[in-house]
């Protein structure tokens, strides 16, 4: 089991960057992959970005490709979230997932462990 924790959300301008940091917990963080997803009012949890074991690979959801980078420390256990050129439209609450699998890894229903979320709101 892993134990997740996610921190640096908050208030930013249109146009600014936010790092999004997400801790776990336990020795088995680099057997997990590790994904962002976002939750806005009314709306759907959506696929972000995800990274895998090794972060030999990372995946991003279009509406963010160019603008965030998914990064992990598998010494720190600790998986990042650098998101530059924020838009009104990323407002919503962050969420770090772990998965075992490496299988339909844009899907939330693929990741097992979860944090409580961090909000981040984007003025305009």
């Amino acid at each position: 089991q892993v134990q997740l924790v996610e921190s640096g959300g908050g208030l930013v301008q249109a146009g600014g960057s936010l790092r999004l940091s997400c801790a776990a917990s336990g020795r088995t963080f680099s057997s997990y992959g590790m994904g962002w997803f976002r939750q806005a009012p009314k709306k759907e949890r959506e696929f972000v970005a995800t990274i895998s074991r090794a972060s030999g690979s990372t995946h991003y959801a279009d509406s963010v490709k160019g603008r965030f980078t998914i990064t992990r420390d598998n010494a720190k256990n600790t998986v990042y979230l650098q998101m530059n050129s924020l838009k009104p439209e990323d407002t919503a609450v962050y969420y770090c997932a772990a998965r075992s699998g490496s299988l339909y890894i844009d899907s939330k229903e693929s990741y097992a462990y979860w944090g409580q979320g961090t909000q981040v709101t984007v003025s305009s």
